[in-house]
């Protein structure tokens, strides 16, 4: 990791994706999990690349990477669902990170749409697909929102590759 205590300035490139990828670190997200039918059934991602973008009409987006498997079956998928995890919920963001196609958890349920719905998130965006755009190595994919729930609860938070809550430090994936 870079030592930001003398911050330097440097132009973002081959030679510094290190230290541009150290610096976007720097920015605390929350943790998602992105989930849809695909060919081959129920599909997950781990993302931290969520937002708000408008509320009238309500939409959100997320962004995932080109070099991801799952890519296209995000970017083509009709109808998707987000979820925000809670401070508890660190394992559940590693399972999907790794394991996109293993839905075998307790409590997960179908929406209208046919998509998976994870128990016990912060809150839960069911989106029917608006509008995917050019994103240089990423898409952004954005979704119109049809239902949204939530609950109160810390966040799961990742800052600088490292995933935490607030107040409880931090944890290697």
């Amino acid at each position: 990791m870079t030592d930001l205590t003398e911050p330097s300035t440097f132009v973002p490139g081959p030679a510094t994706e290190r230290a541009f990828r150290d610096a976007l670190g720097a920015y605390a997200t929350g943790v998602t999990v992105i989930t849809t039918n695909s060919d081959l059934g129920p599909l997950g991602i781990t993302a931290n690349s969520f937002a708000s973008l408008s509320l009238d009409p309500p939409l959100v987006l997320w962004s995932p990477a080109r070099f991801s498997r799952r890519f296209e079956a995000f970017t083509t998928a009709p109808h998707f669902a987000i979820h925000v995890l809670g401070a508890d919920q660190m394992a559940l963001g590693r399972h999907f990170a790794k394991q996109g196609h293993a839905f075998d958890l307790p409590g997960v349920a179908l929406n209208a749409q046919g998509i998976p719905v994870l128990p016990g998130c912060l809150a839960v965006f069911e989106c029917a697909l608006d509008a995917v755009h050019e994103g240089g190595d990423h898409a952004i994919v954005v979704g119109r929102v049809l239902s949204a729930r939530h609950r109160a609860g810390a966040p799961l938070v990742f800052h600088g590759g490292l995933y935490g809550g607030f107040g409880d430090g931090f944890s290697r994936d």
